[in-house]
This record gives structure tokens, sequence and C-alpha cells, in this order.
């Protein structure tokens, strides 16, 4: 049977938990790879995965821009309606956004301010998993691939105490089953 360390991948990349997510997802992109762990100093604080960026961006609210108002209307005040002749209530939104002939593709390429750049204005940190899924280099890939199913999850450290020696994903473990070494 097989043994994590044959199949594990130890030039493994880490993170630190200053890194922003912008550099992060870019990193990932980079390197093909879904995770990594995070390690301060010489010691592993968590994982951070595409998962959690995207559930970490989904829970937090939008950065309103300085030129946002928030306008409140009283309740008991009547809804103007528009009559066909007159001037459109949208035109509001014409003569208050500078912009709003530009042509989409330029308000896009107009970046500037928190709201647009969420992953820059966030770290790893934040969004990552304290978390640690551990399993030895000399434990069996079948050990390994049952904590995976158990934990629902694609990667586990492998570790022996606080000693990173790589890691082991989902596609480590398929790689050892298409050899028969599980």
């Amino acid at each position: 049977m097989g043994r994590v360390r044959d199949f594990m991948t130890q030039d493994t990349v880490v993170v630190d938990p200053e890194l922003s997510l912008r550099n992060l997802v870019e990193l990932l992109a980079q390197k093909h790879i879904t995770g990594v762990p995070v390690v301060a100093g010489h010691r592993v604080v968590g994982v951070v995965t595409m998962d959690d960026v995207v559930e970490f961006l989904a829970s937090e609210p939008t950065v309103p821009s300085a030129e946002e108002e928030t306008v409140e209307q009283d309740e008991t005040e009547p809804v103007d309606r528009w009559v066909e002749g007159e001037e459109s209530v949208s035109n509001f939104f014409v003569d208050e956004w500078a912009d709003a002939g530009a042509d989409v593709t330029e308000r896009f390429e107009a970046v500037h301010g928190p709201e647009w750049d969420q992953l820059g204005e966030h770290n790893v940190e934040e969004a990552m998993s304290r978390r640690l899924l551990t399993i030895g280099p000399e434990d069996s890939i079948a050990d390994a691939a049952r904590k995976m199913e158990q934990e629902a999850v694609h990667r586990l450290l492998v570790m022996d105490g606080d000693t990173l020696f790589g890691i082991l994903t989902t596609t480590d473990v398929t790689r050892a089953v298409a050899q028969s070494q599980a």
C-alpha cells in the first residue's frame, strides 16, 4: 500500500498571512493550484483556498463610494408617477452621473477606490482557515483518502509535529489509485 510521502507534493507553495488576496489569487492561477498553507515565520498558521476567498468576499458588504448618498424617503409621501409628455424621472441619473454616457468598458477600466478592489484591500489572514488538517508522511494513502472524505476537504498538510513536509491533494490520491498503490 502506498505511503503519503510517495505521492505528496514536497515543493509546497506557501504564503504569508499578510499577502493581499489579489496577489494570492494571481499566485494560485499562475501555479494552477487551488489552495496553499499559510506560514508565519516558520510556523503553519492556516490554509487558504479559492473557496475561502470566494466565501470571504461573498460575506463582505460592498464598500459604498464617497459619491453615494443615502436618500431616505418618508414612507407617507406619495410616489411621483411619470406622465407621458413630461421629462422622464430617469433623467435625474443622466444629470447626476458624469459618465452616464460612457461605454461600460470605459467605466470598468476606471478602477479607483476600494469598492473596485476588494481583493487588494484584504489579506490572506482575513480569509484563511485556521483549522489544520494534517497527516503524517508515513501514513497510508487509504488513510489519507478516508480523512479527506470524512472532513470533506481536497488537501491535507503533510506534517510531523510542527514541521511541514508537503501537501497531499485529491489529485495525488487519484494518481496513487491509478498507479494501484492505494
